[in-house]
């Protein structure tokens, strides 16, 4: 199959998503249209890691993460002229939510039918937005959706948020490549309790959350907090006992995961986030916020606990700390989870078989949503290409 991804940001966790979408579909052939963001890693640089002899890439000038009509039309025009070339692909993949609203209107102008939308986590999720802007994200993917496609989210929680605005959803969980026995081995360093986490530092992620809880502890000189990535909200993290690594090779972060006592995650919201399912995959014990995402996660008491306060993380750390052996077996059933529910084989597995499902035959009749898509392609019917 000639699988089409479309993908606006190119970096992080998406990237590592499509990654493993790629690395476990190697009998398929993968084009990947990207943005680029000036203040990630370079497009360049996350293409290393993908396969050779399976996958092609295709920049996409013009689309960007702001809301802009001129600069959002312009990357539209910019997407039809690409994907006009790939009309006859088997599946369109959007993934995150400028590529999922732009990508919609895009096939359907171009009458490609088969295609998903894969959020990884839900813009109208943000919880320091204002109201309007709020309602005007939930407004946003619910114009999208009348343009076709399936939606598909990466959790169960995040599933339940589109359902709950009114857009049909299903989900697959993000996965991860199980490691052996023998790849999970860990060297510690027993007088001291590290406390980590992985990812961009942006206002999704709490970093100032991560810098709070830090300060509490920064009398307790054997406790250690370290974040390891970067980005634009850096400067909140100044807390003493903080050490930040700026973002590592895949090798490095095993390293740095596997020298830890306890993953610990702020973030405001998720999709299914991978840093966390690889530090389960490492036998991390967890200590994640409470949301969406991160609510998928955690079995509480068995691989560790929720938390929705700094004062309830601090409580909950003070008290792994004082048991810590309990921490080794919550390690355990973290990875027993990765393997049974959120395994990277799975979830290739089950995309593979949306892919050839090919989109829901629904009976034509002549309805607002019919109209709403005339009246937009009628805009845009100018010469694209």
């Amino acid at each position: 199959m000639l699988i089409i991804h479309i993908v606006e940001p190119f970096a992080a966790g998406v990237a590592t998503y499509i990654k493993s979408l790629t690395e476990n579909m190697q009998d398929n052939t993968h084009i990947i249209i990207h943005g680029e963001r000036s203040n990630l890693t370079a497009a360049a640089e996350v293409k290393k890691y993908f396969p050779k002899t399976n996958v092609k890439f295709i920049r996409w000038a013009n689309v960007q993460r702001e809301l802009n009509f001129k600069k959002d039309f312009n990357a539209l025009v910019r997407l039809i002229r690409i994907l006009k070339r790939f009309k006859n692909a088997d599946a369109v993949h959007l993934h995150s939510s400028k590529a999922g609203f732009l990508g919609r209107i895009a096939c359907s102008i171009l009458g490609i039918e088969n295609v998903i939308y894969t959020p990884n986590g839900a813009s109208f999720l943000i919880d320091d937005l204002s109201d309007f802007k709020v309602a005007l994200y939930k407004r946003l993917e619910q114009f999208a959706s009348l343009f076709g496609g399936r939606v598909i989210c990466t959790s169960k929680s995040e599933r339940r948020a589109y359902v709950n605005i009114g857009i049909k959803a299903s989900y697959i969980n993000n996965g991860t490549s199980i490691l052996t026995t023998e790849e999970v081995k860990t060297v510690k360093n027993l007088n001291s309790f590290r406390i980590i986490t992985a990812g961009r530092i942006v206002s999704q992620k709490g970093p100032k959350m991560f810098n709070d809880l830090a300060l509490r502890f920064k009398e307790l000189k054997n406790f250690e907090f370290v974040w390891i990535g970067d980005g634009v909200d850096k400067e909140l993290l100044h807390a003493d006992n903080i050490r930040v690594t700026g973002w590592l090779s895949a090798e490095d972060v095993q390293k740095e995961i596997k020298a830890s006592d306890l993953y610990l995650s702020t973030s405001k919201y998720e999709g299914l986030p991978l840093a966390v399912l690889e530090a389960m995959n490492l036998k991390k014990c967890l200590l994640l916020s409470d949301c969406v995402g991160n609510r998928d996660l955690v079995r509480s008491g068995k691989n560790g606990e929720l938390f929705t306060s700094v004062e309830d993380a601090e409580k909950k750390i003070l008290n792994l700390y004082a048991y810590r052996e309990s921490i080794r077996s919550m390690g355990e059933y973290s990875y027993d989870l990765c393997f049974h529910y959120f395994n990277a084989e799975k979830m290739a597995s089950s995309y593979n078989d949306e892919y050839r499902k090919g989109p829901r035959k629904v009976k034509k009749r002549v309805t607002r949503t019919t109209r709403t898509k005339q009246r937009v392609q009628a805009i845009l019917n100018v010469r694209l290409w």
